[in-house]
């Protein structure tokens, strides 16, 4: 197997990312079909952590953070890491020191199929991490992977350049030639859920403004007094 790290990719235009990050990571789902969402076991380290930014993903070996280290040197100001293994770990595979290296590159977080360490650190850094564990079990810098290729992050695909959004809410991969039709759906959305919650503050029953009467009826439901 060969291993390769892309140095240029094409990345989503801030001004697009500007637009995307005023959306929660739920909103964003929804609007593209309920598709795009990482698996829930990713957890951000701390409450308020949210970031918005084009992935550079990493492959990595198991326990081995050697490419991460690698993939550093080609990320730029706004860029978010996306680290997967080869097979399962929860090994702590990035701490304080990358995560300092990291900002003074212009990463503006990390999402890892894997653990974290020094998360107390982190967090007090506000470097937004989120991962699939929190482990002090250290790792090894001994074995190739590859940096800006195709990955599967956490059940979800990851082009190099896609968008990430993550919130407490969870993580969610736009497709850079999506976001623009994101983003309007997205607003369209969000226009719509703020005339219902108008009307569900008036007292309005969600049985009635989403017609689930109907359903309950087609359903065989009955009510009994």
């Amino acid at each position: 197997m060969s291993h390769k790290i892309v140095r240029n990719i094409e990345r989503v235009d801030p001004t697009a990312l500007r637009e995307l990050q005023n959306f929660g990571t739920a909103t964003l789902h929804e609007a593209m079909g309920r598709s795009g969402l990482m698996k829930p076991y990713l957890r951000p380290i701390y409450d308020t952590a949210r970031v918005c930014g084009s992935a550079v993903t990493v492959s990595c070996h198991p326990g081995d953070n050697l490419m991460i280290h690698a993939a550093i040197e080609v990320c730029r100001p706004g860029d978010v890491l996306v680290v997967t293994v080869t097979s399962d770990s929860t090994d702590g595979m990035f701490g304080e020191l990358l995560g300092v290296s990291a900002r003074a590159h212009g990463v503006q977080g990390l999402i890892i199929e894997a653990g974290v360490r020094d998360t107390a650190e982190l967090t007090n850094m506000q470097f937004p991490v989120w991962a699939k564990a929190i482990s002090a079990q250290g790792t090894v810098k001994s074995t190739p992977g590859s940096v800006n290729i195709p990955v599967v992050c956490a059940g979800v695909l990851v082009n190099p350049g896609d968008a990430i959004v993550a919130d407490r809410d969870g993580v969610v991969v736009v497709p850079k030639e999506r976001v623009n039709e994101v983003i309007q759906a997205a607003q369209s959305r969000t226009c719509r859920e703020d005339q219902t919650r108008e009307r569900l503050a008036q007292g309005e029953l969600g049985l009635d403004i989403y017609g689930l009467r109907e359903k309950l009826a087609s359903l065989g439901v009955v009510y009994q007094d």
